[in-house]
């Protein structure tokens, strides 16, 4: 049996690669250390829904190219493999692809096609203050007005919320949970720049008696929280597939940089000690890859792979944590230097280790459902 990717996956893969290697350099990401500009390449963005990457796990009535969960994870591995500086994990994964899971034929029609050209952008509020559940909202809370709702409470770590034109959020009701698609310029709602080691546009998200129309009403408290897990996996495992872009890029570097120095007249990659460390890096990466697209795979499929998304996310988190030391190391002071392109994708594989749930907290979690037989356990 033929477990590798097939031949049009590839070719997804292969594109979004040809594109943003030819389009994101150190020169052009230089630009937007420090926050000298906002770290959006608009150009780039246009380029990608020419290509119809935007589109690629959108069905083909709305504009995408038709294809799966699959493709669209190989298409946010390249982006993590070139550090792209566009949002494709909070637009494509965590937004688009719920509202074309869980949208009404109205919302559907509105939003995708518009998200599939670049037109529209979409952006997801997932995270709480203390609180990286989004199926359990504690700081968010809507009451129900008429067959709309009004919305009240706080969202933190927001990408994009201020360049989004819908922010999909979940909110507690006296009910259960509810699934809402937030105008970000609506009246009542404030957004306050947040600083991040990326330099991602992030912002807090503050709720005041914000409306809610219900064509604005994703989904209803019967199915929120369910909704809400389905979002948060999918969005987990894109994390993954954006950190085995970065690992591998790392490594990739690490070793070309490795065997061009030289010390004692020879390459340090002659060095025993050098190649056993660079050895260790690549098997780490593999490991994150197969366990990565073995949840990407379940979930494509959409079969239960609540265990294997944890698993995924503790490799990615300790894997990049990994990686990056060793890259620093191998690199000497060289990695650290801002004139080379090493540190940001250390910062980056540092801030994924920690976007919804760290490696601890994952293992903790993961030990909790060994522990009550939802897992490994027949």
């Amino acid at each position: 049996m033929d477990f590798g990717f097939t031949e049009e996956q590839q070719e997804v893969q292969n594109l979004a690669r040809k594109i943003l290697t030819d389009q994101v350099t150190p020169e052009r990401l230089a630009k937007y250390d420090e926050y000298q500009e906002l770290r959006f390449d608009r150009s780039l963005w246009a380029q990608l829904a020419e290509a119809g990457l935007l589109g690629v796990a959108i069905n083909e009535q709305y504009g995408g190219m038709g294809f799966g969960y699959t493709e669209l994870a190989l298409f946010i591995e390249e982006t993590g493999r070139s550090i792209a500086p566009v949002p494709a994990i909070s637009h494509l994964v965590s937004a688009a692809l719920p509202i074309q899971k869980f949208g009404s034929e109205e919302q559907k029609e509105c939003l995708l096609p518009a998200a599939v050209n670049g037109e529209l952008l979409l952006t997801a509020a997932l995270m709480e203050a203390n609180n990286e559940d989004p199926a359990k909202p504690q700081l968010s809370r809507a009451v129900a007005d008429g067959d709309g709702f009004i919305l009240s409470g706080s969202k933190t770590c927001v990408p994009f919320a201020e360049q989004a034109d819908r922010v999909l959020l979940s909110a507690a009701t006296d009910k259960g949970v509810v699934v809402l698609l937030l105008d970000p310029r609506a009246q009542g709602v404030t957004l306050q720049p947040l600083k991040v080691s990326t330099y991602e546009p992030q912002y807090q998200v503050l709720l005041d008696n914000v409306v809610v129309a219900a064509s604005d009403v994703l989904v209803n408290v019967e199915q929120g929280a369910a909704a809400m897990v389905w979002i948060t996996e999918r969005t987990i495992a894109a994390l993954c597939a954006h950190q085995t872009g970065i690992s591998d890029q790392s490594m990739r570097m690490t070793a070309s940089y490795a065997s061009e120095r030289k010390q004692f007249g020879v390459p340090i990659a002659t060095f025993q000690a050098v190649g056993h460390r660079a050895a260790n890096c690549f098997i780490d990466v593999e490991c994150l890859k197969l366990n990565t697209y073995q949840a990407i795979s379940r979930l494509n499929s959409e079969i239960d792979a609540t265990t294997e998304v944890m698993i995924a996310k503790i490799w990615a988190g300790d894997v990049g944590h990994r990686v990056s030391y060793a890259s620093q190391h191998l690199h000497g002071g060289m990695g650290i230097d801002r004139d080379y392109p090493l540190w940001r994708y250390c910062l980056s594989a540092r801030h994924n280790e920690m976007m919804l749930g760290s490696s601890a907290s994952q293992l903790a979690a993961l030990g909790q459902r060994i522990a009550a037989g939802e897992a490994f356990c027949s």
